[in-house]
């Protein structure tokens, strides 16, 4: 199958673009990166899924592997990477209850003030940040949607430095009383 616009990915090696008409097996995939749904927040179909995704396999084919519709096999896939954005925050929460180094920037801070804010505090804890000001920046605006417009922050931030100079951005939220 050709690629959707980006590069082939594959789970083994002697990586190929898949034909349509050839088979892929779900459970190699699985095997060959240890997938263990015991120890996921993925079930195994959503496992499947995403690993078939991830080798350009069209939804009408995995529905087709796996003997369900297109419609069921994009509600699976929704949902898995919704499961997947949900731990990747957990473990991004978890990170930073030890960081040594919490920073609130308010909405309507200049962006450029935002460096020597973070840097000053992580000099304060002792700790050396992985980052310069521009990749400090744009993590930033990457790890927050919509948390940078025309040099101002838009949304309240929280910035956390682990003890390792590891950066970690969130959205203050009011309903979690930060």
């Amino acid at each position: 199958m050709p690629a959707r616009g980006r590069q082939q990915r594959c789970f083994h090696s002697g990586c190929r673009p898949v034909a349509m008409d050839e088979r892929i097996d779900p459970d190699e995939l699985l095997a060959a990166v240890g997938f263990d749904a015991d120890e996921s927040v993925l079930t195994r179909r959503q496992a499947e899924v995403l690993a078939l995704r991830e080798n350009d396999v069209r939804q009408s084919d995995i529905g087709e592997l796996l003997g369900t519709s297109r419609a069921n096999i994009s509600s699976i896939e929704r949902n898995a990477r919704e499961n997947v954005e949900k731990a990747r925050q957990t473990v991004a929460f978890a990170n930073t209850l030890t960081a040594p180094v919490r920073v609130d920037i308010e909405a309507g801070t200049d962006i450029y003030d935002i460096p020597q804010t973070v840097y000053a505090a992580c000099d304060e804890a002792g700790v050396e940040v992985n980052y310069g000001s521009s990749n400090l920046l744009q993590l930033i605006d990457d790890s927050v949607d919509g948390a940078i417009q025309q040099d101002t922050v838009q949304l309240p931030l929280r910035i956390d430095v682990t003890n390792d100079g590891v950066v970690h951005v969130r959205e203050q939220s009011a309903e979690r009383g930060e």
